[in-house]
């Protein structure tokens, strides 16, 4: 059966990256695609490299016309598409890119976002572990017919730290992480900060002292693979690469904990996973290594003189950071492999 699809925000870095994988999809037909200021375009005016989808028009995004789909993406600034949901009751998938059903408390929804807050639906992150046992997120996603996609660095963060925490080796109330960004992550709106004379040669960290609205979902994360408390300092760095993250992650290690119990809990973790790997000690990676891939490379490292793990760990911030990640879990909801529509392979520099 071919599921009928709708993407909005099609005229965006993420929508665009949705529709750029879905084009590949053997199961997909993309019937309609929408925006906002530039509904009445040709979409191949926005998103020029998208030859095979030249014949589609930017309709509006309303619920009548996103009505009607099998599925239906939303990949819209935050806080616009918890409008469109209740309209959307009859939709058997709908899957949210934007953060406005990925947080489960409406306090933190309050101090990092603001604004009406909506239900949080099952988290688009198939590897991470969840509650006792080494369940994954995975099992959640098989049948679920509303979905939250990721925030492309929470879920970097995410992976990068949930096999220790699940383990017991780390402790998560110390957690540090700095990452390298590139500015893809927020956006095509127009910033001043991010045009390309403003970002060329330098690197520019923002979002500085526990403001960045990414935090709530990594805390939430790490306290459903089991953590206690989770604490984090997060530090986001532009830096001038067209997209990518490249996630350096510390915490410290737990008392009593040996260097090969660290390693184990990372390879237990990923070792069956298709799109997270682990690599082989003392090896870390690249972004230019996952550059179109919908896989995320994972470094670890054991600092004894600090007493900290260091995971470093890299991917596509537009494919396994937001429209990879969405389709994965669209693959398995509707019990599709789950591989469908994706690669692990990036493209060479």
């Amino acid at each position: 059966m071919t599921l009928s699809v709708a993407v909005s925000g099609a005229s965006g870095y993420a929508g665009g990256e949705i529709l750029r994988l879905l084009a590949a999809h053997p199961d997909v037909h993309i019937r309609t695609v929408t925006a906002h200021s530039n509904a009445g375009d040709a979409l191949i005016q926005h998103q020029p490299h998208l030859r095979s989808l030249a014949d589609l028009t930017l309709q509006p995004t309303t619920p009548e016309v996103l009505a009607g789909h099998d599925v239906v993406f939303l990949a819209l600034p935050h806080g616009q598409s918890g409008q469109y949901t209740d309209a959307l009751a009859d939709t058997p998938l709908v899957i949210d890119a934007g953060a406005d059903h990925r947080l489960i408390s409406p306090a933190a929804w309050d101090a990092f976002y603001g604004g009406a807050f909506h239900e949080p639906w099952t988290y688009g992150v198939p590897e991470l572990i969840v509650g006792a046992g080494g369940q994954k997120q995975r099992e959640h996603l098989v049948g679920a017919s509303r979905i939250a996609a990721p925030g492309c660095n929470a879920s970097t963060v995410a992976l990068s730290l949930v096999p220790g925490v699940a383990a017991g080796v780390i402790d998560a109330r110390d957690i540090v992480s700095v990452l390298a960004v590139g500015p893809s992550g927020a956006g095509k709106s127009l910033k001043t900060n991010l045009l390309a004379s403003e970002i060329l040669g330098t690197a520019n960290p923002y979002a500085v002292g526990g403001t960045h609205r990414h935090i709530p979902e990594i805390e939430q994360a790490l306290t459903a693979a089991g953590a206690s408390e989770a604490r984090i300092s997060f530090t986001p760095v532009l830096v001038p690469m067209a997209r990518g993250i490249l996630a350096t992650s510390t915490a410290p290690i737990a008392d009593g904990v040996t260097d090969a119990e660290i390693r184990s809990a990372w390879e237990s973790a990923y070792g069956g996973e298709t799109f997270v790997h682990l690599l082989p000690e003392g090896q870390f990676p690249r972004t230019a290594d996952v550059l179109g891939a919908n896989t995320a490379l994972v470094g670890l490292a054991v600092d004894r003189a600090a007493n900290r793990v260091v995971v470093v760990t890299a991917v596509d911030n537009l494919v396994k950071g937001t429209a990879g990640a969405a389709i994965q879990s669209m693959n398995i909801a509707l019990g599709l492999p789950e591989a469908t529509g994706l690669t692990v392979n990036g493209v060479a520099p």
